[in-house]
């Protein structure tokens, strides 16, 4: 069978030559994740975290585990799905996990065994084929306020980890005199002016200018070799790592929620959008054979854990390859090869400093919170418990009980106007964790 019949080109009306050009454009567009997540993880002082466990999780580890996943579900997708979709770990579960494993909250194993659970209960709902309940369970505001609570979040890490922000004594202004800080603030303008003129790739682009401007004021660090085999015995250590035993506790049901909801509907977002971008969808906006890339996702999700990775999720950015031409499998393909090609450049990756993937963050928080522009603001009981959400999450600096303060705001403010009808009862078992979860962190 030729690629053209396989991946269906001219039915899709499109060729080979454009397929390739979407999916560099795609890469371009994602391949900062390969930078930040290794910091989301590890941390940003320094290159490897030993955890309460004793299990050494270093960065080069996780850049290549982050790299070979994306490949491997990124090319499940476009060989099963036939889509121009690509995927990656995503952003917010990642700085969450991180952010326990980094507090000795949790063990990486117990991060591991916690995404590997979501990633279970997610291919079974997609399998048995529950998507539309899970949608109608949770209320539109507060599936809208996760994603813009974790926004905030990310943005507020992206001021912390580059400078910019200071947030020893209050909040207030990095030092302006630091090459260091300079060079962030750089670079958030450089990836805001790139993105205003609409070019692919504009936060890649803005980390690489950074750090090659870097060199010379003594903020970038340059590695003896630029490419290298990966250090084996570093990812033993987090490969199929998991601890079960640590989540015998009513926070964990916390968790697994936030990865489970933030990883489906993220998906059911970016595969609905890109979709429609890519004339995918049908008269009623719905999209032909969608559980395919919904069982992507969440088999991703089951793989990622084991390669000792956070949630896989389908990245917007293949808005930017679909833009380019992208319509077949073809364009995911071509991503799965650039990140394959990527395990070999490891401390290329890693010499990026903390100025450039500042900036980075910022910028993707940015585009997380977009979503606030859907939040209801005309009925006060669905706008509190979103508004408490947000909120909590900034002022705390805590995802998970920030999001969980949220939920039971929501449903308090429903049942103390009347309005507990309106309250699917999914809702209502998910307060008993809830609940506990307070009662017991």
């Amino acid at each position: 069978m030729s690629m053209k019949s396989f991946f269906k080109l001219e039915e899709k009306k499109t060729n080979v030559k454009t397929e390739v050009i979407a999916g560099v454009t795609t890469f371009m567009t994602m391949a900062y994740v390969l930078a930040v997540q290794p910091s989301a993880i590890v941390g940003f002082s320094g290159d490897t975290y030993t955890d309460i466990n004793g299990i050494v999780i270093t960065k080069e580890a996780i850049m290549v585990t982050c790299a070979v996943v994306s490949a491997i579900i990124t090319l499940f997708m476009g060989l099963y799905a036939n889509l121009p979709f690509a995927l990656a770990t995503g952003m917010g579960t990642n700085f969450m996990f991180g952010g326990l494993i980094q507090s000795n909250t949790l063990s990486f194993g117990a991060v591991m065994a916690t995404t590997l659970i979501s990633g279970v209960i997610f291919v079974i709902l997609t399998i048995f084929g529950v998507r539309d309940l899970i949608v109608k369970a949770i209320p539109k505001n507060i599936k809208t306020g996760i994603g813009t609570a974790i926004g905030f979040y990310i943005t507020y890490l992206g001021f912390k980890n580059s400078g910019i922000g200071s947030f020893e004594n209050g909040i207030s202004f990095g030092n302006l005199r630091d090459p260091a800080v300079l060079l962030a603030i750089l670079g958030l303008f450089l990836i805001a002016i790139l993105t205003a003129y609409k070019v692919n790739g504009a936060i890649l682009i803005g980390i690489v200018t950074v750090t090659i401007i870097g060199i010379p004021l003594g903020v970038t660090t340059i590695p003896e070799t630029f490419a290298k085999v990966p250090d084996f015995a570093g990812l033993s250590n987090i490969m199929f790592e998991f601890d079960f035993i640590s989540l015998l506790t009513f926070q964990t049901i916390v968790y697994v929620f936030i990865a489970f909801c933030g990883d489906f509907f993220s998906t059911l977002g970016t595969v609905l959008g890109v979709g429609g971008k890519a004339g995918m969808l049908d008269e009623n906006g719905n999209m032909p054979e969608i559980q395919k890339p919904f069982l992507v996702d969440a088999i991703g999700t089951c793989v990622s854990a084991f390669t000792g990775n956070t949630t896989i999720t389908t990245f917007v950015e293949s808005t930017a390859g679909v833009e380019a031409g992208g319509r077949s499998g073809l364009t995911s393909v071509v991503v799965s090869v650039l990140f394959g090609i990527m395990v070999l450049f490891s401390p290329l990756v890693l010499m990026i400093p903390n100025a450039a993937t500042g900036p980075a963050l910022i910028f993707v928080g940015l585009l997380m919170i977009n979503g606030i522009q859907s939040i209801d603001f005309s009925d006060f009981t669905e706008l509190f418990g979103t508004f408490i959400m947000i909120v909590f999450v900034i002022f705390t600096g805590g995802i998970a009980s920030g999001i969980a303060a949220g939920i039971l705001a929501h449903i308090v403010i429903k049942l103390a106007t009347g309005k507990w009808k309106e309250l699917h009862p999914v809702m209502y078992v998910l307060a008993i964790p809830l609940v506990m979860y307070f009662i017991f962190m």
